[in-house]
């Protein structure tokens, strides 16, 4: 069995009958799908000897990791970690309406990069190294806060405190 990404409001549909008539998402994987499709079944004794069949097989997917649940603030932290850095689409993380626009930071460190322009070390992890030649007044400092905005055809433009952007692209 190949390895499913599930929304946790995938699972939140299984709720009470008055949810049964509700269409099952194609998305659904297939496990889940029969689990869901025990909602359907009239007769009490069936419907609950269905939920406890299907939902024992999608226990089981869970614990091999056939099955893997994420949550929407899991998704957020995720697409987080990742702003700026170029990845397919996979369809995992939600739509692009959801798309983050600018992500804000601490400052752990800077640098110098072979252009002479600045590498910047953010608490998170991520590395940005500056592109353009634009200078920076006031040379970033750990613990200074940083703002990094997605700019057109896939640029980005980080800014210092209150000082204007520079052009960075993502190192990790």
């Amino acid at each position: 069995m190949s390895r499913y990404l599930i929304v946790a409001a995938a699972l939140a549909m299984v709720g009470g009958s008055a949810s049964a008539k509700q269409p099952i998402p194609a998305q659904v994987p297939p496990p889940l799908q029969r689990l869901l499709a025990c909602r359907s079944q009239s007769d009490g004794a069936a419907r609950l000897a269905c939920f406890d069949r299907e939902s024992g097989a999608a226990a089981q997917g869970f614990a091999s990791g056939d099955i893997v649940a994420v949550d929407r603030e899991k998704i957020r932290s995720t697409k987080r970690t990742l702003f700026g850095l170029s990845i397919p689409n996979l369809g995992i993380f939600g739509d692009d309406e959801s798309e983050l626009k600018q992500v804000e930071g601490v400052l752990s460190g800077a640098g110098f990069n072979r252009d002479g322009g600045y590498i910047f070390r953010l608490q998170d992890g991520a590395r940005w190294s500056q592109t353009d030649s634009k200078p920076i007044a006031i040379a970033p400092r750990a613990g200074d806060k940083v703002v990094v905005k997605r700019g057109a055809m896939g640029s980005y433009f980080l800014s210092i405190g209150h000082q204007p952007g520079v052009k960075v692209q993502r190192l990790n």
